[in-house]
């Protein structure tokens, strides 16, 4: 079984010291104000009134350093849409956004289902990558659902974890034999739960929004029924699965169960789902279809709920670029998705944390070693002797989100023109600095 690899290019590590920041790391306890010292891109030391002994020293009063992020769903867009994103432009939006580390979707051109497409990313990601970066594999061939990929050939050379995303496996069988195999190379499945003859024709949540409107919907039962589906195949196989964008109350609920009934399943919610509902589309921007698509207060409040009491484990982006004239195009007849990696903290410190609705511990372990976990990443976390991976964070800062400051190559933001609080002042991922403001 081949070792979980991420892969960017080689820089010098970093020797730093940042002094009289709140250090924040609910997975290791630690909260209070002190110094963290860095020896060759390693945590050497935590405390208070650490000497600088040469290192570089940054005045961090009032600033908040956590564990840097880790998102474990985004769509790089290569190969075959490197007008949207290249890996250099997408592991610099992740690391102005906080992320050490990112899984990327194979849902490209061609599909990520051989180990020759594999290689090449891993390849370019040597030499491109700001953030160490992963890449998801195919379940099935051309992500067709009628043939699974090699997998065993594809962990070999590199795949941290098996993904139709964008698609579901919509055959019961394969979805088993998918589970047997993936067993066998010790990598996850990540499920997109969808059935598509009720999605079909749908472009916002079905209910009295979408009547309004007149748009066709994409009721709630499409994600759960299939999230019904492949929990109960996880129980029956005994293997893990990975639940991506979770959207509906039912899906909340059913994860739940599963997990109280003893199986192995962890699941992510977005950024977007968290924040927003289905009262958004009545703005008609392109920028607020996304799938699964918003839904209603009432599952909002339940994914809230699962985020908090451990049910839903880790948030990810989804962040999924588009070109301008894509998205520039009447509301039914945009693509689906929307970015994500540059504002996740600020979108989810203004909506959930300053409303009081999720505690900032809650948000920082669900971004960090609750996405990790869910892959078998190693985890960021501040102690001596870890991996520097590290975000530094004004909570106070207030910005408004415009286009010119995106490094993605593409602006698709629900976000555009709004006001956020909470900025990345810096970025240190596996030893480096990434980022800066």
């Amino acid at each position: 079984m081949a070792a979980l690899r991420l892969f960017s290019k080689v820089a010098p590590k970093e020797d730093l010291v940042v002094k009289g920041a709140r250090v924040l790391d609910p997975a290791e306890g630690v909260d209070g104000v002190l110094d963290v010292r860095v020896d060759k891109g390693v945590i050497a030391e935590v405390g208070t009134v650490l000497q600088a002994n040469g290192h570089r020293v940054v005045e961090a009063g009032g600033l908040l350093l956590a564990p840097a992020f880790v998102d474990t769903h985004v769509h790089l867009r290569v190969p075959g849409r490197e007008d949207e994103e290249t890996i250099e432009s997408g592991t610099r939006a992740a690391a102005a956004g906080g992320f050490c580390a990112i899984l990327a979707m194979p849902n490209t051109d061609p599909v990520v289902d051989s180990a020759a497409v594999l290689g090449a990313l891993v390849e370019d990601a040597r030499e491109q990558a700001e953030v160490p970066v992963g890449f998801l594999a195919a379940i099935s061939k051309g992500q067709e659902g009628t043939e699974l990929t090699e997998m065993a050939e594809l962990a070999d050379e590199g795949a941290a974890g098996f993904s139709d995303d964008g698609r579901p496996v919509s055959s019961p069988g394969l979805m088993r034999r998918a589970l047997q195999y993936a067993s066998v190379t010790g990598r996850r499945l990540a499920l997109h739960c969808e059935e598509p003859s009720l999605s079909r024709g749908g472009h916002m949540h079905e209910g009295a929004v979408s009547a309004e409107l007149g748009f066709g919907g994409y009721p709630s039962v499409a994600e759960s029924l299939m999230v019904e589906r492949d929990l109960a195949l996880a129980a029956y196989e005994g293997q893990p699965l990975h639940l991506l964008h979770l959207s509906a109350r039912e899906s909340v609920a059913a994860l739940r169960a599963a997990l109280a009934d003893g199986v192995l399943a962890t699941g992510e919610v977005t950024p977007h789902h968290l924040c927003l509902t289905d009262e958004a589309v009545r703005s008609l921007d392109s920028n607020v279809k996304m799938n699964p698509p918003l839904r209603s207060d009432e599952d909002r409040s339940a994914l809230i709920a699962g985020l908090i009491d451990g049910t839903i484990t880790a948030i990810a982006t989804d962040h999924a670029p588009h070109a301008r004239h894509e998205k520039e195009v009447p509301f039914e007849a945009a693509p689906f998705g929307v970015t994500g990696l540059e504002t996740a903290f600020p979108a989810l410190y203004t909506h959930l944390v300053e409303p009081g609705l999720v505690p900032l511990e809650t948000i920082v372990e669900r971004m960090s070693s609750g996405p990790a976990h869910a892959y078998g990443l190693e985890a960021p976390r501040i102690t001596v002797g870890a991996p520097a991976n590290l975000v530094l964070l004004d909570t106070a800062a207030s910005w408004k989100v415009v286009e010119q400051q995106f490094r993605s190559r593409s602006a698709n933001s629900w976000l555009l023109a709004q006001t956020l609080h909470g900025q990345v002042r810096m970025t240190v991922a596996a030893g480096r600095v990434v980022h800066e403001a």
